[in-house]
This record gives C-alpha cells, structure tokens and sequence, in this order.
C-alpha cells in the first residue's frame, strides 16, 4: 500500500485581526476546501481539528466544534494540541486515519483568534509547567527569546541587522502578492531599519505578529482521488513530528536549562534540523530535490536557521542565501512564498495547516503572481513548544 495520500481541497480564510470566534473562520476555511476539492460535507467520514487553548472550552474538542457549525452528519472527530506543530499533528493523524482505512476523505481544520500582542501564560499558577516558569522566573516573553537566537547568529555566524531585514524584505514582497496575508504591503530595509526596537538587535518589523485566521485541507486516499476524478493529484508524502534527542544541549525556550551532556554527547543534529531529516528519510528525497519550502518564520532571524536545519545551506551560511536572493521568489530555492508569518502573523493551531495549503497551490500551478516555475515537490518546517517537530513533504 502506498503512503500517499491526496490533497482534494485547500482553503482558508484571510488572515487579520476580526475580532469574532475561531469557530466562524475555520467554518470559513473548511468551506473553501471542500468547494476546492468538489467535495460535500456529507461525503467527508472524519474531522480534524487543531485545537486553540485560547477560545474557551470548545477549542478543547475542535474536531467536534467544526463538525457541529458544519451540522451533524456522524463523521468521526479528533481534536489534536501540540502548540504550533498542532497543525502537521492533524495533517499526520488525518493521513493515519486514511492509510489505515478507517477514512477515505478527512477534513483538517485549524483557526485561531489570538490575543491583541504577544502571547501570555494561561491564567493560575503552575509550577511544573516550564512556560509558566519562564514567564514568571525569567520573564521572557516570545520575542525576548527570538532576540536571543539572532543574537547567538551574530556571534556565532557573523549574520547583522541588515540580513535579517532583508528576509522581511523578501516575504513582505510575497505577501503582498497573496490576497490571503493579512499585511500586503512591500517593505524596505531602510523601514525595517527605522522600526522600534522590540528585543534587541530584533525590531518590530522582524518579528511577526498574533492574527486570527483560519486554514482546511481536504485529504483522502489515492483510490477515493482516481473515483473522483483526479487521476494526478498533490500528495502527502511524508508527515515529520519527531521530539528532541537527549541530551538537547543548546537552550529552547520555554525550557530555562539544558539536559546535562557530561555523559552523552549531544547529537550532530539540532532539534530542527532533525525534524527536515526525518521528513526528508520518510519521504525518500533530499534537500537537493525541493522546489521550494514554507518555514516558521517567527523572526527573520530564526528564518535563516531554518534554511540550514532544512539542508539548503551548511551551518552559519543561512545569511548568504538571502544575501543572493536565492530564497526570493526568483531565486534557485524560493522560501516562504506565502510571504510566511511575516505577512500572515500567528494563528496557531492553523499556520501549518497553511502552509501545506500553500505547497498544494504551489505544486499544482495555481498560486498566481507568486508562483515558483515547475514547483514539484515542497516541504514545509515548524516547531511546537514543549518538543513538538513539524514538517510535512508534498510532492506533485
């Protein structure tokens, strides 16, 4: 049996600042997948949802919030959380659901309606939860930790201020080519450079913001595609959550401390870095096939760490890429031509189910003005707090 599975529909709704309930967007979302994949609700046998911990009881059960606002047809429901990597989690036990036979056609929904500023602890105290200690003991917020990435580059890597404003550049001019980016609008350097210090040496141009938003995909299996009509359709080839290795020697917030490596040596490979390679080992492709890929670019910095967890450079040389444009929409290994959380902001439980939606766009020729020439196979890369891999392979 083969471990594809189809991707029918894609949809989402825009992203911004709504102020109404996930629920409504990611109604929104699974309507525009399903009318993509040509689809009836009542054909769909399970519901995914990714969980938001953020709009009250119901987004504990998602998979059964979005099945009720879609009204009742006795689908299966799962209700997946793994914080940002909440998203692939769906896609991977949607997938599971197919290969296994017990679904011929999933619907995976995520959406979100994020607090006005950067995210906080959930309200009470909770000792042995490290995010709450990391608030409360050292008071770092997100962006205090995105600071201290780029500022570990710059020693270690030479990267500067200027590189990580060129990769807002870079998405900022992708976004605004997608009508679903809440900020489409280019940007230069000199504005990046002019914004406010938020975690030195990061500015608020370089860190991206909190959205509501919502995104669906409307998986099934290869024979339920070729009985439908799609004898070539875009395929899920391999869904990457795998956790840290022991010892994790390089600090990850919300951890405040590492593992102790005075017994074992640390692994060659950094956390991220082994999520690309597991996808990559699943999928049976190297770096060296992409055509293009859509990473978790809460910073700029963190951006260029990607493209060296992912294999498209060698460690510390993430700066040069952008540097040559190679990461630009034109450029040999387009990265996030979405315009990526730089124009989207964070929407958690949904930004990775968006970024499969934008590979499949990608991979099927239908992404418009940001369109990569002959895209055939993509990867997508993010990360949950709390040791959550995420990475999703699709080919065409």
């Amino acid at each position: 049996m083969s471990g594809d599975i189809a991707v029918l529909g894609a949809g989402m709704h825009p992203w911004g600042k709504w102020g109404r309930s996930f629920v409504e967007y990611g109604t929104v979302a699974a309507r525009a997948a399903l009318a993509d994949a040509g689809i009836d609700w009542t054909d769909v046998d399970s519901v995914v949802g990714a969980d938001t911990v953020r709009g009250g009881y119901p987004g504990y059960v998602a998979g059964a919030t979005f099945a009720q606002a879609l009204g009742w047809q006795g689908a299966r429901v799962t209700s997946v959380y793994a914080a940002c990597a909440s998203g692939a989690q769906a896609v991977g036990a949607a997938r599971a659901q197919i290969l296994a036979q017990l679904a011929d056609v999933v619907l995976v929904v995520g959406a979100d309606a994020a607090p006005k500023g950067f995210f906080a602890p959930a309200g009470g105290e909770r000792p042995d939860d490290p995010d709450w200690l990391r608030f409360r003991v050292l008071g770092a917020t997100n962006p205090a930790y995105f600071g201290l990435y780029a500022r570990r580059r710059m020693a270690l890597y030479g990267d500067t201020p200027a590189d990580f404003a060129r990769v807002k550049v870079k998405n900022a001019a992708a976004g605004a080519l997608n009508p679903n980016a809440r900020y489409r609008k280019a940007v230069s350097a000199e504005e990046v450079a002019a914004s406010a210090v938020v975690a030195d040496p990061l500015r608020l141009l370089d860190i991206c913001a909190t959205s509501d938003g919502a995104a669906a995909l409307v998986l099934t299996s290869m024979d339920f595609a070729r009985r439908h009509g799609v004898a070539d359709p875009v395929r899920i080839r391999a869904v990457s959550t795998v956790s840290p290795t022991y010892p994790k020697a390089v600090l990850d917030l919300p951890d405040i401390a590492t593992d102790s490596a005075a017994a074992v040596e640390p692994s060659p490979h950094s956390f991220r870095a082994s999520i690309a390679r597991a996808a990559y080992e699943e999928a049976g492709i190297g770096p060296e096939e992409l055509s293009l890929a859509e990473v978790y670019d809460l910073s700029t910095a963190l951006e260029l760490e990607w493209y060296e967890d992912l294999g498209l450079c060698g460690t510390g040389e993430g700066a040069g890429l952008v540097r040559d444009g190679a990461t630009a929409l034109s450029g040999r290994i387009p990265v996030n031509t979405s315009g990526g959380l730089a124009s989207f902001g964070e929407a958690v439980p949904a930004q990775a189910i968006a970024q499969v939606c934008e590979l499949t766009w990608q991979l099927r020729g239908s992404a418009g003005a940001r369109q990569v020439a002959g895209a055939r196979v993509g990867i997508t890369a993010n990360q949950g707090l709390f040791g959550h891999g995420s990475a999703v392979v699709a080919v065409h």
